[in-house]
């Protein structure tokens, strides 16, 4: 048994290994996912026919898109546009040639990347989510936004700038290696700080015990909703994931929106605490923190809100009140 030990503990040492190279991402499982994506395509004749047509149907529109272009002196309307969410051709300069076709042939090769590794019979719905996450995580590493000689804002500063910004970069480079190598933390995180830059939604702490403070936000309308919103982060993460600015806090969101909102802090854990087990989380964290929220607001109907692990907390306090009634 003392040697089947040892052989665990090599191997706990070489995943470790591995998922500091890969950022705790499976090497194995992504493969997984490609090899039941590759051959379920490779045994649907009828998807190789729908990617194969769309491809040329693609190809066509380019080829039309580089003729217009060549009509207007360098402009023509597009023949697709960037998803809303994407706000890397927002410059006026993507509009004219040659960087309009470059767009162009970038957004219509991400396209045909998401129909081919969508909606392919037999692929399990994991494996079709990672490869479609994959392939546009690869797809974005070559987007002319990124090479400089491709993205007409770069070309423009580095004219007005006479270079000085790729000397600032490098500088940047330097600094953000020695600092990694030092184990120092990136170049400006100090003005990131809470209650300041981030986690600025206005509320105090009504409630703590040994795991958790309950915050409560300050309420920013005239009247609010009757049943308050009880937000349970992970307790590897802060509270603030949820409030990181007013332009992306759910927290503001909801306050704005006329509910009364809690959200659980988790207080770092020290030695004392080695022994705490799930239900103690489950016990001091997510029920403790509904008595405070029913305390404070008289509502026995609690809105929960679960993140990450904190859902899955929610999901356990909510099967166990089931189960004890």
């Amino acid at each position: 048994e003392g040697s089947a030990s040892v052989y665990r503990d090599v191997d706990r040492l070489s995943h470790a290994l591995v998922a500091a190279f890969t950022a705790g991402i499976s090497p194995i499982s992504l493969l997984q996912a490609w090899q039941d994506w590759l051959l379920h395509l490779s045994t649907s004749p009828g998807k190789q026919a729908e990617v194969s047509t769309k491809a040329v149907e693609k190809l066509v529109r380019l080829n039309d898109f580089l003729f217009r272009c060549w009509l207007g002196m360098g402009t023509a309307t597009a023949t697709i546009t960037p998803l809303p969410q994407d706000r890397r051709f927002q410059h006026q300069a993507w509009q004219s040639f040659p960087f309009n076709a470059a767009q162009q042939a970038f957004l219509l090769s991400q396209q045909w990347w998401h129909n081919a590794t969508s909606g392919l019979p037999g692929v399990t719905r994991r494996h079709e989510r990672l490869v479609e996450f994959y392939s546009r995580q690869i797809l974005d590493i070559v987007s002319p936004s990124n090479f400089p000689a491709l993205n007409p804002e770069v070309i423009d500063r580095t004219l007005r700038k006479n270079g000085a910004n790729f000397v600032n970069g490098a500088n940047n480079l330097v600094d953000d290696l020695l600092r990694l190598a030092d184990g120092k933390p990136p170049a400006g995180v100090e003005n990131f700080r809470p209650g300041i830059e981030v986690a600025a939604t206005p509320g105090e702490v009504i409630f703590r015990n040994e795991l958790i403070e309950l915050i409560r936000y300050a309420p920013m309308t005239d009247t609010v909703k009757e049943e308050p919103i009880l937000i349970v982060p992970a307790w590897i993460m802060k509270y603030y994931i949820l409030d990181l600015s007013p332009e992306n806090s759910l927290v503001r969101y909801l306050v704005q929106s006329g509910y009364t909102v809690f959200c659980i802090s988790w207080r770092n854990p020290g030695s004392d605490q080695a022994g705490v087990s799930l239900d103690d989380y489950r016990r001091l964290g997510a029920m403790a923190a509904m008595d405070a929220v029913e305390a404070a607001t008289g509502s026995s109907r609690i809105h929960g809100v679960g993140y990450c692990l904190g859902g899955t907390l929610l999901s356990i306090a909510a099967s166990a009140m089931a189960r004890d009634g």
